[in-house]
Protein backbone atom coordinates (compact mmCIF):
# COMPACT_ATOMS: atom_id res chain seq x y z
CA UNK A 1 0.00 0.00 0.00
CA UNK A 2 2.85 1.88 0.85
CA UNK A 3 4.01 1.84 -2.79
CA UNK A 4 1.01 3.19 -4.41
CA UNK A 5 1.17 6.41 -5.96
CA UNK A 6 -1.42 9.00 -6.91
CA UNK A 7 -1.35 9.79 -10.74
CA UNK A 8 -3.56 13.13 -11.31
CA UNK A 9 -2.68 13.13 -15.19
CA UNK A 10 -5.55 12.45 -17.25
CA UNK A 11 -5.31 8.43 -19.36
CA UNK A 12 -2.97 8.40 -22.36
CA UNK A 13 -1.34 11.59 -21.22
CA UNK A 14 2.95 11.64 -21.89
CA UNK A 15 5.44 14.13 -20.84
CA UNK A 16 6.30 13.94 -24.30
CA UNK A 17 2.78 15.74 -26.03
CA UNK A 18 3.28 19.23 -23.01
CA UNK A 19 3.33 21.76 -25.51
CA UNK A 20 6.46 23.85 -25.31
CA UNK A 21 6.46 27.04 -23.88
CA UNK A 22 5.84 30.59 -26.17
CA UNK A 23 9.40 31.90 -27.11
CA UNK A 24 10.21 34.86 -25.27
CA UNK A 25 11.57 37.87 -27.61
CA UNK A 26 15.10 38.51 -26.97
CA UNK A 27 15.55 41.46 -24.93
CA UNK A 28 18.71 42.08 -26.81
CA UNK A 29 16.52 42.93 -30.33
CA UNK A 30 14.16 45.24 -27.81
CA UNK A 31 17.01 46.97 -27.12
CA UNK A 32 18.05 47.97 -30.68
CA UNK A 33 15.32 48.66 -32.00
CA UNK A 34 14.63 51.43 -29.13
CA UNK A 35 18.25 52.72 -30.00
CA UNK A 36 17.11 52.82 -33.62
CA UNK A 37 14.36 54.58 -32.57
CA UNK A 38 16.04 56.74 -30.56
CA UNK A 39 18.87 57.51 -33.54
CA UNK A 40 15.84 58.51 -35.71
CA UNK A 41 14.30 60.82 -33.60
CA UNK A 42 18.02 62.77 -32.83
CA UNK A 43 18.44 62.48 -36.65
CA UNK A 44 15.31 64.41 -37.08
CA UNK A 45 15.38 66.78 -34.30
CA UNK A 46 18.73 67.77 -35.43
CA UNK A 47 17.45 68.35 -39.38
CA UNK A 48 14.92 70.52 -38.11
CA UNK A 49 16.88 72.68 -35.71
CA UNK A 50 18.73 73.38 -38.79
CA UNK A 51 16.16 74.21 -41.08
CA UNK A 52 14.49 76.56 -38.28
CA UNK A 53 18.05 78.62 -37.78
CA UNK A 54 18.17 78.45 -41.81
CA UNK A 55 14.61 80.40 -41.81
CA UNK A 56 15.74 82.45 -39.27
CA UNK A 57 18.92 83.75 -40.98
CA UNK A 58 17.10 84.39 -44.46
CA UNK A 59 14.31 86.28 -42.64
CA UNK A 60 17.13 88.48 -40.93
CA UNK A 61 18.86 89.14 -44.23
CA UNK A 62 17.17 91.63 -47.08
CA UNK A 63 16.94 89.89 -50.49
CA UNK A 64 18.50 91.53 -53.01
CA UNK A 65 16.78 93.37 -55.45
CA UNK A 66 18.56 93.14 -58.79
CA UNK A 67 15.86 94.38 -60.50
CA UNK A 68 16.30 97.78 -59.40
CA UNK A 69 19.40 98.50 -61.12
CA UNK A 70 17.83 98.68 -64.86
CA UNK A 71 15.16 100.76 -63.27
CA UNK A 72 17.33 103.02 -61.77
CA UNK A 73 19.17 103.22 -65.27
CA UNK A 74 16.34 103.93 -67.28
CA UNK A 75 15.01 107.05 -65.37
CA UNK A 76 18.65 108.42 -65.25
CA UNK A 77 18.52 108.52 -69.49
CA UNK A 78 14.46 109.60 -69.34
CA UNK A 79 15.25 112.43 -67.02
CA UNK A 80 19.12 112.85 -69.15
CA UNK A 81 18.64 116.45 -71.75
CA UNK A 82 21.74 116.74 -72.91
CA UNK A 83 24.80 114.35 -74.39
CA UNK A 84 26.73 114.83 -70.93
CA UNK A 85 24.04 113.66 -69.17
CA UNK A 86 23.37 110.75 -71.36
CA UNK A 87 26.97 109.75 -70.90
CA UNK A 88 26.52 109.68 -67.33
CA UNK A 89 23.28 107.45 -67.45
CA UNK A 90 25.48 105.06 -69.02
CA UNK A 91 28.24 105.24 -66.96
CA UNK A 92 26.08 104.43 -64.09
CA UNK A 93 24.99 101.67 -66.01
CA UNK A 94 27.98 100.13 -67.08
CA UNK A 95 29.16 100.72 -62.94
CA UNK A 96 26.00 98.11 -61.80
CA UNK A 97 26.96 95.53 -64.67
CA UNK A 98 29.94 95.22 -63.20
CA UNK A 99 28.86 95.05 -59.90
CA UNK A 100 25.97 92.41 -61.22
CA UNK A 101 28.83 90.52 -62.49
CA UNK A 102 31.00 90.10 -59.33
CA UNK A 103 27.16 89.22 -57.52
CA UNK A 104 26.53 86.46 -60.08
CA UNK A 105 29.63 84.66 -59.10
CA UNK A 106 28.46 84.48 -55.42
CA UNK A 107 24.70 84.54 -55.09
CA UNK A 108 24.04 81.23 -57.65
CA UNK A 109 20.35 81.13 -55.98
CA UNK A 110 19.03 83.96 -57.89
CA UNK A 111 21.35 83.75 -61.03
CA UNK A 112 17.95 84.43 -62.77
CA UNK A 113 17.07 87.60 -61.91
CA UNK A 114 21.00 89.04 -62.08
CA UNK A 115 20.89 87.75 -65.79
CA UNK A 116 17.95 89.56 -66.34
CA UNK A 117 18.82 92.81 -65.09
CA UNK A 118 22.41 92.73 -66.71
CA UNK A 119 20.27 92.09 -69.94
CA UNK A 120 18.04 95.09 -69.34
CA UNK A 121 21.58 97.37 -68.68
CA UNK A 122 22.89 96.42 -71.85
CA UNK A 123 19.69 97.74 -73.27
CA UNK A 124 20.52 100.69 -71.38
CA UNK A 125 23.28 101.27 -72.55
CA UNK A 126 22.94 100.90 -76.19
CA UNK A 127 19.63 102.98 -76.32
CA UNK A 128 21.45 105.86 -74.61
CA UNK A 129 23.84 105.51 -77.04
CA UNK A 130 20.95 106.17 -79.40
CA UNK A 131 19.67 109.12 -77.23
CA UNK A 132 22.60 110.71 -77.82
CA UNK A 133 22.55 110.57 -81.49
CA UNK A 134 19.17 112.00 -81.39
CA UNK A 135 19.86 114.30 -79.08
CA UNK A 136 22.48 115.71 -81.23
CA UNK A 137 20.45 115.12 -84.29
CA UNK A 138 17.56 117.62 -82.54
CA UNK A 139 20.23 119.87 -81.57
CA UNK A 140 21.12 120.86 -85.51
CA UNK A 141 17.14 120.81 -86.53
CA UNK A 142 17.20 123.25 -83.73
CA UNK A 143 19.83 125.58 -84.60
CA UNK A 144 18.41 125.33 -88.39
CA UNK A 145 15.08 126.43 -86.97
CA UNK A 146 16.39 129.49 -85.72
CA UNK A 147 18.13 130.30 -88.52
CA UNK A 148 15.07 129.91 -90.30
CA UNK A 149 13.28 131.82 -88.82
CA UNK A 150 15.57 134.74 -88.88
CA UNK A 151 15.26 134.54 -92.65
CA UNK A 152 11.75 135.24 -92.20
CA UNK A 153 10.78 131.04 -93.42
CA UNK A 154 8.34 131.18 -90.67
CA UNK A 155 6.38 128.52 -92.31
CA UNK A 156 9.29 126.17 -93.08
CA UNK A 157 10.53 127.24 -89.23
CA UNK A 158 6.87 126.17 -88.08
CA UNK A 159 7.04 122.96 -90.10
CA UNK A 160 10.31 122.19 -88.80
CA UNK A 161 9.19 123.08 -85.20
CA UNK A 162 6.33 120.49 -84.87
CA UNK A 163 8.54 117.51 -86.36
CA UNK A 164 10.91 118.20 -83.56
CA UNK A 165 7.85 118.68 -80.73
CA UNK A 166 6.61 115.39 -82.72
CA UNK A 167 10.27 113.59 -82.37
CA UNK A 168 10.68 114.29 -78.48
CA UNK A 169 6.98 112.97 -77.85
CA UNK A 170 8.26 109.36 -79.47
CA UNK A 171 11.16 109.37 -77.80
CA UNK A 172 9.39 110.24 -74.38
CA UNK A 173 6.88 107.51 -75.33
CA UNK A 174 9.80 104.73 -76.23
CA UNK A 175 11.87 105.79 -72.72
CA UNK A 176 8.58 105.25 -70.66
CA UNK A 177 7.97 101.76 -72.72
CA UNK A 178 11.59 100.97 -71.36
CA UNK A 179 10.50 101.28 -67.86
CA UNK A 180 7.70 98.93 -68.42
CA UNK A 181 9.58 96.51 -69.99
CA UNK A 182 12.42 96.28 -66.92
CA UNK A 183 9.77 96.57 -64.12
CA UNK A 184 7.64 93.47 -66.16
CA UNK A 185 10.68 91.16 -66.73
CA UNK A 186 11.77 92.20 -62.86
CA UNK A 187 8.66 90.81 -61.96
CA UNK A 188 8.68 87.91 -64.20
CA UNK A 189 12.31 86.81 -62.74
CA UNK A 190 10.73 87.27 -59.06
CA UNK A 191 8.01 85.00 -59.90
CA UNK A 192 10.24 82.32 -60.95
CA UNK A 193 13.03 82.88 -58.34
CA UNK A 194 9.91 82.18 -56.09
CA UNK A 195 9.09 79.15 -58.08
CA UNK A 196 12.63 77.17 -58.18
CA UNK A 197 12.48 78.30 -54.22
CA UNK A 198 9.93 76.45 -53.39
CA UNK A 199 10.61 73.29 -55.55
CA UNK A 200 14.21 73.09 -53.90
CA UNK A 201 12.18 73.22 -50.62
CA UNK A 202 10.30 70.28 -51.67
CA UNK A 203 13.46 68.56 -53.00
CA UNK A 204 14.98 69.29 -49.82
CA UNK A 205 11.87 67.91 -47.74
CA UNK A 206 12.03 64.83 -49.84
CA UNK A 207 15.60 63.87 -49.96
CA UNK A 208 15.24 64.27 -45.83
CA UNK A 209 12.70 61.98 -45.81
CA UNK A 210 14.00 59.11 -47.86
CA UNK A 211 17.59 59.77 -46.42
CA UNK A 212 16.34 59.22 -43.44
CA UNK A 213 14.58 55.83 -44.04
CA UNK A 214 17.72 55.02 -46.02
CA UNK A 215 20.15 55.48 -43.04
CA UNK A 216 17.64 53.71 -41.23
CA UNK A 217 17.95 50.39 -43.76
CA UNK A 218 21.62 50.82 -43.28
CA UNK A 219 21.78 50.94 -39.37
CA UNK A 220 19.60 47.80 -39.86
CA UNK A 221 21.81 45.87 -42.20
CA UNK A 222 24.56 46.73 -40.15
CA UNK A 223 23.21 45.59 -36.93
CA UNK A 224 21.92 42.81 -38.76
CA UNK A 225 25.54 41.36 -40.36
CA UNK A 226 27.40 42.49 -36.69
CA UNK A 227 24.87 39.37 -35.14
CA UNK A 228 25.20 37.25 -37.97
CA UNK A 229 29.36 37.60 -36.81
CA UNK A 230 28.46 37.03 -33.37
CA UNK A 231 26.80 33.59 -34.15
CA UNK A 232 29.55 32.79 -36.27
CA UNK A 233 32.11 33.10 -33.70
CA UNK A 234 30.05 31.79 -30.66
CA UNK A 235 28.78 28.28 -32.85
CA UNK A 236 30.93 25.07 -31.33
CA UNK A 237 33.47 23.47 -34.01
CA UNK A 238 31.89 20.75 -35.86
CA UNK A 239 33.44 17.37 -34.73
CA UNK A 240 34.85 15.67 -37.41
CA UNK A 241 33.79 11.82 -37.29
CA UNK A 242 35.77 10.02 -39.98
CA UNK A 243 38.39 7.61 -39.76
Amino acid sequence: MSDMRVNSSPPGYSPEQQPQAAAQPDPRETVKDKDMETIQEMIKESREKVKERQAQLDRAKPKPRYGDAPLEAYARLARAKSQSQVSMAAGYARSRMAQLRSALRQDEENAGEIKAALRQLQKAVSRAGKKKQELQREQLQEARREKLEEEQQRQRAQRLKQELRRSKMMRAFRESGYMREAVTDSQQQQMLSATRAELRQQAQALSDAFGATAEYAAQQYTAGAADAATSVEAAPAAVDVQA
